[in-house]
This record gives C-alpha cells, structure tokens and sequence, in this order.
C-alpha cells in the first residue's frame, strides 16, 4: 500500500516550507481557529486536487462543522454539501449555510454513489465507530470518484486534543487531569467525543476494506520524504500528528 502513486500535481507539493507553515498555524488551533482551518482548507484544495478535479464537482464534507472550508472549495469550482451531528458546530460563524445537512457521520443520509468527492478532516477521532464512517463515506462516493479521510492521531503529539500531551498517560487520566485544573470538561471528551484512532488501524482498514483503490497513505502535515514513516511500527504512531487515506471508489 498504497496501491497506486499519484504524481504531485504543479500546483502543490508537500515540502518542508508547506509543513512549517502548518504547524504554525496549528498553533493557533484553539485560540484562532480562523487562522488554522484558513490556512488547512487552502491547503486541503491543493492536496485533493491531486486526486480529483474539483471544478464542477459534487462534494461532500463530512464534519463540515461551521464552515472554514466552503469558501475554499467553492472558490475552487466545488458544489459543496457539508453534514454534521451537531447543529451548533454548523452554526459556528453565523447562518448555517445552504446544502448543509444535520446528521451521522456513521449513518449518512444519502444514496449509494452520490457524491463525486467524499472528504472529511479531523472528524474520525470523534466518532465511536471510525471505520463504519470510513466504510459510509465510500459508499456515498461515485464509481471513479475520490474518498479523502484524514484524522488526527491518537498517540501523535496532539492526540489528546486540548488534554495533550497527559493523553500519554491514558485518555481518562488526562480528562480528569483537566477537569481539575480547569473547573470544566475538556471539549473534546475521551470517550465521548475522542476516541483513541491509530495509524496502524488506518493501515488495517484501508488494506481490508474492498470496495475502493487505495491511492495514497501518507501523513499530512509532513513533508513527502516522510511518508516512509507510516509504515515503521511505533515510530509513526508518535511522529504522524495526521493521517490521510485516499481512495478512489470502484
């Protein structure tokens, strides 16, 4: 695996300067949200137009949350849907958006083949049953069409969300550890709202799984003379913050 490499297109390219600047604005995550999801949706457009062309296409965004990144796949030539469970994420910058849908990302409510691009970020690690949501976001997806599923980690540096790096010690422990010092719960709740997602279940799935050609498992905030990590057991469970499985639907 993967089955099949993609050239880089001309337009992007995972390099150093590109993981740098990611991991920058990674750090404005829970303080600027705007800069981060920004800078990771313009990127995302670069990264996914490697595998499909998005102008005129149907897409759709599982975990789409409030919408940093219509605007960015729009712009692009995208016809952009976004699903979540959660009305409030939806609503997070205002209005909720036309073709946005209230819903499981586990359970989506749409046929067979629907969607010419199925695309989901940071959203596997919050559901209790990750590879059913990977298993429905194939299955919406076209014949030829593209699946783009990336997640963050669980032992990476950021596994824990707002609890890292006491994650190390145990989701529960590190919950309770910011419980105390907080006076609140964390956002992201293990066991509830985080789940512990690894690369090699990543691996696991992608290579069981039958319905979709694997095009590409690479981490994504690395730069591509990395991707040689993914497959060193252990050592790319800590160094791989972000894991992206591509597919191309059957």
């Amino acid at each position: 695996m993967p089955q099949q490499s993609v050239p880089p297109s001309s337009a992007w390219a995972p390099t150093l300067r590109r993981s740098v600047r990611l991991f920058r604005a990674f750090r404005l995550e829970q303080t600027r949200p705007d800069v981060f999801y920004g800078a990771l949706a313009e990127d995302s457009v670069g990264h996914l137009s490697e595998y499909a062309d998005l102008a005129g296409s149907r897409m759709l965004d599982v975990g789409g949350g409030p919408g940093y990144f219509r605007r960015a796949f729009e712009d692009a030539g995208a016809t952009y849907f976004a699903l979540d469970a959660d009305a409030g994420e939806l609503s997070g910058l205002g209005e909720i958006s036309p073709r946005t849908v209230l819903g499981s990302g586990m359970q989506l409510p749409f046929g067979d083949g629907t969607f010419d691009v199925c695309y989901s970020s940071n959203v596997l690690e919050h559901v209790s049953e990750p590879w059913r949501m990977a298993d429905e976001m194939v299955r919406v997806t076209r014949p030829g069409g593209i699946t783009f599923i990336s997640y963050t980690v669980w032992f990476g540096p950021w596994g824990g969300h707002e609890t890292a790096p006491w994650h190390y010690l145990g989701g529960r422990r590190a919950r309770r550890r910011y419980r105390r010092a907080h006076g609140h719960e964390p956002k992201n709740r293990f066991g509830e709202s985080l789940f512990a997602v690894t690369v090699r279940a990543g691996l696991d799935w992608a290579r069981e799984q039958t319905d979709a050609e694997v095009l590409d498992v690479v981490p994504r905030y690395n730069p591509r003379a990395a991707r040689w990590l993914t497959y060193v057991p252990v050592v790319r469970e800590v160094v791989t913050w972000n894991l992206v499985i591509v597919l191309r639907r059957r």
